[in-house]
């Protein structure tokens, strides 16, 4: 019971201090609780300390991962803030539409389900939010927006890895594993216009502007959805990436004709004008006479738009022939051999490949490990790649040395990310670590167990939660699933559930745990230099979670009762 008590404390201790009346900022809270994690795994669990700290470093290098991919988005929206691209962008998107609802399902629907189909590892977020910034939107809604809504395709995320990987430790037929896979799509599936329309109420002020463009709402997010349910009959790869983007052609085109849309356009949004202003004030190419009210549809040369969508369009397929298996390109960004060997004494072995990819092995004498692919990590490739490109594009028309000042004005945006994501990666690794039983279990499992004793038979309901949790310490769906799956199968086999509903229940609850994660809060609000509102946006997604949670496993148990 004592084990119990002190595996909930560093996670009650971490929420405390972050939605408390005064918040304290996440780059002094993750490494608080962190430091009291460690001291529990260290004097209560009894640990060794030799895995203790190995865990601690391995998780010291760990965030060199949401470091990089932050990193690498700052600088690909501060390109294209430099050379004008956005502004032209923004343009453009007015020129489709000048209404703020379907200038929002574009972007931070459609386009970031595209993404994570993609990608993942956040990327979404980290592409949409600097591009509805610069459309005029406050950057703390924007961050709410987009947090909320990459959720859904996040249950296939990149190329299906949450799925085929995520459940691999469980040996499941293939049978299962696309029976999981329907599930969990159906469960998205319907709860996704509710999603829609909460994290659109977030943007919009009136709810009366978003009943007067539900049927695009709607129409919006079936375009995505439906698609992505019927792909999910065929494998867990697709449903994703070609959700979005067959979502992202059918709601350009809705907004485009104005199908379902507010005709006047003039909406109850919260998007003030010096918003707009300032979120563009770095763009040569941004006067104040270009604003979209007063600029026609259709102004922007395509040829223009091409070279300006090019950040965009670019990341798009560097990403997709870099995660295709079938080209042989995420073979070779992942390899670890040839490579070369540097004993570092008791720190262990440094390993570096000819693909970049660096790996420290036997950490203190333990069987701890890091890996980090530098080129297959989204950073590099594609942001720092495409972002470079774009500055050589606009070379002629951007200000001198405009290399320099993106990479200063993102170096000057990392010190805000850089203690909360150390702080948060050694959080997970001290709450994760432990044996898979007994009472050196970690406390993530400990919290799990318990969570399922208390819920009982009405575990179909909860099951989602326990998913949620796990992408809320991780930042993962595909960590949450190889951490809970097994958890979830014994609590299934337990209480006599159907396997494949329980583990489809954990799959959407890992993928709607992202808008709570901290690692994704502190990434989105890097890239938009919001400070110390991280504990506000964890108690507004929060909200909406338990909506999710709801719907999730409301559906969850209508799919017992009917397989029963």
């Amino acid at each position: 019971m004592m084990n119990l008590a002190f595996s909930y404390l560093p996670l009650i201790l971490l929420i405390t201090l972050m939605v408390k009346k005064n918040p304290m900022p996440s780059s002094k809270a993750l490494p608080f609780s962190a430091a009291v994690a460690y001291m529990v795994v260290l004097l209560v669990f009894k640990q060794d300390a030799r895995l203790v700290n190995a865990n601690v470093i391995s998780g010291a290098l760990l965030a060199l991962t949401p470091l990089s991919i932050i990193a690498g988005a700052i600088f690909l929206f501060k390109c294209m803030e430099i050379t004008g691209a956005l502004a032209i962008l923004r343009k453009a998107l007015d020129g489709v539409s000048a209404n703020p609802v379907a200038q929002l399902m574009i972007v931070g629907w459609a386009f970031m389900f595209l993404i994570e189909g993609a990608s993942g590892f956040g990327t979404p977020a980290a592409i949409a939010a600097p591009i509805l910034y610069s459309l005029g939107f406050p950057a703390l809604r924007v961050a709410l927006f987009c947090l909320v809504l990459n959720t859904i395709p996040v249950t296939f995320g990149a190329m299906g890895t949450p799925v085929w990987f995520g459940l691999s430790l469980l040996e499941l037929p293939q049978q299962s594993v696309l029976e999981i896979a329907q599930q969990a799509a159906l469960i998205n599936t319907i709860a996704a216009p509710i999603i829609v329309i909460l994290a659109l109420r977030l943007v919009v002020s009136d709810t009366a502007d978003i009943k007067k463009n539900l049927l695009f709402i709607l129409l919006s997010t079936c375009a995505c959805t439906l698609p992505y349910l019927g792909l999910s009959y065929f494998g867990v790869e697709f449903p994703s990436l070609l959700g979005g983007l067959i979502g992202l052609v059918i709601t350009l085109l809705l907004a485009k004709y104005k199908v379902g849309t507010e005709a006047t356009n003039q909406l109850a949004v919260i998007r003030p004008a010096a918003n707009r202003t300032a979120a563009t004030a770095h763009s040569p190419k941004q006067t104040p006479e270009q604003t979209p009210e007063q600029t026609p549809e259709n102004t922007v040369p395509l040829k223009m738009l091409i070279k300006a969508a090019f950040p965009l369009w670019g990341t798009v397929l560097l990403l997709v022939l870099t995660r295709l298996p079938e080209l042989g390109l995420k073979a070779l960004l992942q390899a670890t051999e040839p490579a070369l060997h540097i004993s570092l004494g008791f720190l262990g072995t440094f390993h570096i490949s000819t693909s970049l990819v660096a790996s420290l092995t036997s950490i203190l004498d333990t069987a701890v490990t890091w890996k980090h692919s530098v080129l297959y990590i989204p950073s590099i490739i594609p942001f720092a790649v495409t972002g470079s490109v774009t500055l050589w594009l606009f070379r002629h028309s951007s200000a001198p040395n405009s290399l320099k000042t993106a990479s200063q004005q993102t170096l000057a945006r990392m010190r805000t990310p850089l203690f909360a994501m150390l702080g948060a990666l050694i959080f997970v690794n001290m709450m994760m670590l432990g044996d898979s039983s007994g009472q050196n279990s970690a406390a993530v499992a400990q919290i799990g167990h318990h969570l399922a004793q208390i819920t009982g038979a009405n575990w179909t309901f909860f099951a989602p939660l326990l998913g949620a949790l796990g992408s809320f310490f991780s930042g993962s769906a595909t960590i949450s699933n190889l951490t809970f799956a097994g958890i979830q199968t014994t609590i299934a086999e337990q209480l006599s559930l159907p396997l494949t509903t329980i583990l489809a229940l954990q799959s959407v609850g890992a993928a709607m745990g992202n808008m709570v994660c901290i690692n994704n809060i502190v990434a989105v609000t890097a890239i938009l230099g919001l400070q110390n509102r991280d504990g506000d946006i964890l108690k507004s997604t929060s909200l909406i979670l338990a909506v999710f949670a709801v719907v999730a496993g409301g559906m969850g148990v209508l799919l017992v009762g009917v397989g029963g």
